[in-house]
């Protein structure tokens, strides 16, 4: 088939943290999240833990609007970010239910939320949201199955009142999670989806990752669930491949996601690590290992996308998917990846469709 998602569709987005080119800190605390510790409130009187619980969920609140709004602003290639988990401390936790039923902190999360999803959708910023590894939604644990799910279910609800809770991934968003253990296979997964709300099941994807579900390992889902390829995982999984768009399996991804454009992440192996590695030369894993460098220190990611051979095969695949930049330097990384992809576009050094057969 060919595909109808062309590149001029195609965009980056950073993940979670906003840093100021510029080191201001004061506004790196406006914009970023903030969180509490359950024992923290624990040690407090009820009133003040909820003042402080209070206060933390507001400025979290203003983060993400002061986030959204920011990348509102850049240019069009840039309009796609990943939400923080934290915004919400311990709202799966048993201590702070209470809490969040206070009829006050209910309104001030239902109508910041709200409002902050219209923004999106009218400044066009495609939203997402990626809980931490430990959120799974099968395991041999049924006590961390309870939790990933309940965990899961947290993130739908954050999503559902941005106004993202009807249709399968409503204006591109979605929340991804990773396999999780290898123990229960795809079926473990299978099952583990049918205890998800409607409105989180419409929301959920998958990424493959670099030790227990591997991108072949996932294919077998495509029929169940949107899959979010991850290139550097898969790089590292696979010992070196690099998957082209033109790959069969790119055409199940794409299947997979149901007409809604898929989103993909990215990022390198540290540039500390590959020191001599020459910027227009894709790593070589093999070699690498070779050389003395342990696998598990090249899954770390790198500050900026500083290979632009990386960057070149990211703008091929950019003709079927978004990317979310998983660099620790977040939106500069990011900012910086869309330069080189404009450069490359003005030079008209990049194509537009592809096809599977």
């Amino acid at each position: 088939m060919t595909s109808s998602l062309v590149m001029q569709d195609s965009r980056f987005g950073f993940c979670c943290k906003y840093i100021p080119e510029d080191g201001d800190a004061q506004a790196a605390r406006a914009m970023n999240t903030s969180t509490v510790t359950m024992a923290y409130l624990g040690r407090l009187e009820p009133k003040a833990a909820y003042d402080k619980l209070s206060a933390v969920v507001a400025h979290n609140l203003e983060a993400f609007r002061l986030q959204i709004a920011h990348v509102a602003t850049r240019p069009k290639i840039e309009r796609l970010h990943r939400l923080s988990s934290d915004l919400l401390p311990g709202y799966t936790h048993s201590s702070c239910k209470e809490f969040y039923c206070d009829p006050d902190l209910r309104g001030l999360i239902e109508a910041k939320l709200a409002a902050m999803g219209q923004l999106a959708r009218d400044s066009d910023v495609r939203l997402s949201m990626h809980p931490g590894q430990f959120c799974v939604i099968a395991s041999a644990n049924p006590s961390a199955a309870v939790s990933g799910l309940a965990e899961f279910e947290y993130h739908a609800e954050i999503m559902a009142l941005m106004g993202y809770g009807d249709g399968w991934h409503p204006h591109g968003a979605h929340i991804n999670i990773h396999g999780g253990a290898k123990a229960l296979g795809v079926e473990g997964i299978r099952s583990g989806l049918v205890r998800l709300s409607h409105t989180a099941r419409n929301l959920i994807t998958i990424e493959n990752d670099e030790v227990s579900y591997g991108l072949d390992y996932l294919l077998p889902l495509a029929d169940d669930v949107p899959l979010v390829l991850d290139l550097h995982h898969h790089w590292i999984m696979s010992q070196g491949e690099y998957i082209e768009p033109e790959d069969l399996r790119v055409a199940r991804i794409v299947a997979s996601w149901r007409g809604v454009r898929p989103v993909s992440h990215v990022s390198v192996s540290r540039e500390v690590l590959l020191r001599d590695q020459g910027i227009g030369v894709l790593p070589d894993f093999k070699g690498l290992v070779a050389m003395g460098i342990k696998p598990r220190d090249l899954r770390a990611h790198s500050d900026l996308m500083w290979n632009e051979a990386v960057n070149d095969l990211v703008m091929r695949h950019l003709s079927w998917s978004d990317f979310e930049i998983e660099a620790k330097l977040k939106n500069v990384a990011s900012q910086a990846l869309a330069r080189h992809v404009e450069k490359r576009r003005a030079s008209g050094e990049i194509g537009i469709k592809f096809q599977f057969s």
